[in-house]
């Protein structure tokens, strides 16, 4: 049975230094949905916010936040969650999504940290999801996170604690493939065995990016590259695994002409056509359906 979404096809994260070659009335035809992160328009007011609505008024828009802070220990920030009800049904948003991350406690920090990969911290974070669904009184889909320390204390690996979120919790999945290629990378695990183990029936749409590499040796997951081979294998991996599934580039820094952009998207937008005949989303179980392509083996190779 062919899987329903809230947005289709291929999008494009919407940068405001993208607004000079974009026009609301004009946008290309490969980009079929738009994403924001809606702490950086909430507030926005004037001709810029002019600027925005027409945007939203035309075309298919998520939210993908940035300070839910949805493991963190400090309260959730109600009166903030309230804003973004307001704003999420003003804009007419498809989505929204999360990171499955903290990013305060007692101060907010300007980073996304991971959640102790224990027992008590998903029942913690699926609780603070139940409580913030209430109340923006639509679903949130979690986003595999990327991290570069180890969280303290696990008592599972990162793959059995996201599941376990998502079962707990019982939302949505946002999967990021260059989340997982980074992790893997940085953490020395082996990405197609990973994505494989993911719970694919609860995906909305997912995450295709790019990364820098540190003069450390470690992978940052900056947004301020083109996606590499490996991440676009791993799409591939992914759709093959769970079926066609709606994907955005992602680019935050390092921005490119529109045109280079337009490349991306419109390689996810091949790829989608190439694998569309999977219709089959794969449930939470050992059976996997393709066999792991030799390129994607070894992610830290």
């Amino acid at each position: 049975m062919m899987k329903t979404f809230a947005v289709n096809g291929a999008g494009l994260g919407l940068r405001r230094e993208l607004l000079p070659s974009l026009e609301p009335d004009n946008v290309p035809e490969v980009i079929n949905f738009f994403e924001v992160s809606p702490e950086n328009w909430i507030d926005i007011g004037g001709r810029l916010g002019k600027i925005f609505r027409a945007y939203t008024e035309r075309h298919v828009f998520v939210a993908h936040g940035l300070s839910l802070s949805l493991g963190g220990p400090a309260p959730l920030d109600i009166a903030f969650l309230r804003r973004m009800k307001a704003f999420l049904d003003e804009h007419n948003f498809a989505l929204y999504t999360e990171h499955l991350s903290f990013c305060s406690d007692d101060r907010h920090h300007y980073d996304l940290y991971p959640i102790p990969f224990t027992e008590e911290a998903v029942r913690h974070v699926a609780e603070r999801i139940r409580i913030a669904q209430d109340i923006l009184e639509r679903p949130i889909a979690l986003e595999n996170a990327s991290y570069y320390v180890k969280p303290p204390f696990a008592e599972m690996d990162e793959l059995t604690f996201i599941n376990a979120v998502l079962t707990e919790a019982d939302c949505d999945f946002h999967l990021d493939v260059n989340n997982i290629y980074v992790n893997s990378f940085n953490h020395n695990y082996d990405a197609a065995t990973f994505l494989h183990g993911l719970c694919g029936d609860r995906i909305v749409y997912g995450h295709v990016a790019g990364h820098d590499w540190d003069k450390s040796g470690m992978i940052i997951d900056t947004h301020g590259q083109a996606a590499c081979d490996p991440v676009w294998l791993l799409l591939e991996l992914a759709y093959q695994t769970f079926g066609v599934f709606p994907t955005l580039l992602e680019r935050d820094s390092n921005i490119p002409p529109l045109a280079d952009l337009l490349v991306e998207v419109g390689h996810i937008a091949d790829l989608q056509r190439r694998f569309g005949n999977r219709s089959g989303i794969a449930p939470c179980t050992s059976e996997r359906i393709p066999p792991v392509p030799a390129q994607v083996e070894g992610a830290s190779a």
